[in-house]
C-alpha cells in the first residue's frame, strides 16, 4: 500500500477498503473481457486466422487454443485459489501473442474485415503491457487475494 510518514508513522494515502474495492471492480472487468475475447476466438475464428503470422504453425490450433487459455485464465481470476495461476497464465499468453502483434506492425497486417492505419497498429503494441499491469494489479499484486471486510 502507498503511505506517507507523519511524524514517523506510516499514514495510507488511501482507504484500505477503497483499494480493495477498486481491485475487486477492475478483476471483474478482467473476468468479462477475457472471457469475451476468449469466445470471440471461436465465434469469429477467421478474424483471428488472419493475424496469425505465417511463420506460426498450426493456425486453426493456436487460435482455438489461446481462445481456451482466455477463456480459462479469465474465469481462474475468480477464485482466490485459482487467481495467481490464472493471472500467470494470462501474462503467459500475452507474452505468446506479443510476437504475432509485432508482425501485424511490421507487415501492416490489418485483421480481416477492419480498416486500419499502420499508425493503429503500432499504437495498439502498448496496449499488452497496460493489459498486463492489469492483470498483475487484479491477480498477483500485494492485496489481490485479499476480500472485503
Amino acid at each position: 500500500m502507498t503511505s506517507i510518514l507523519v511524524s514517523g508513522a506510516p499514514y495510507p494515502l488511501y482507504p484500505c477498503w477503497l483499494m480493495t474495492i477498486v481491485r475487486l471492480v477492475l478483476r471483474w472487468l478482467a473476468v468479462v473481457a477475457f472471457v469475451l475475447v476468449g469466445v470471440a476466438h471461436f465465434v469469429f475464428e477467421d478474424f483471428f486466422l488472419s493475424i496469425v503470422p505465417p511463420w506460426i504453425p498450426f493456425h486453426r490450433a493456436c487460435v482455438l487454443l489461446s481462445g481456451v487459455a482466455e477463456i480459462a485464465g479469465g474465469l481462474g481470476l475468480i477464485l482466490e485459489r485459482t487467481r495467481r495461476a490464472a493471472a500467470w497464465g494470462l501474462l503467459a499468453l500475452l507474452v505468446a501473442v506479443f510476437p504475432a502483434n509485432l508482425w501485424m506492425a511490421f507487415t501492416e497486417t490489418c485483421p480481416r474485415g477492419l480498416e486500419c492505419t499502420p499508425l493503429s497498429l503500432w499504437i495498439r503494441l502498448p496496449f499488452q503491457l497496460i493489459f498486463a499491469a492489469w492483470i498483475w494489479f487484479v491477480g498477483l499484486s500485494r492485496g489481490a487475494t485479499q476480500r472485503l471486510r
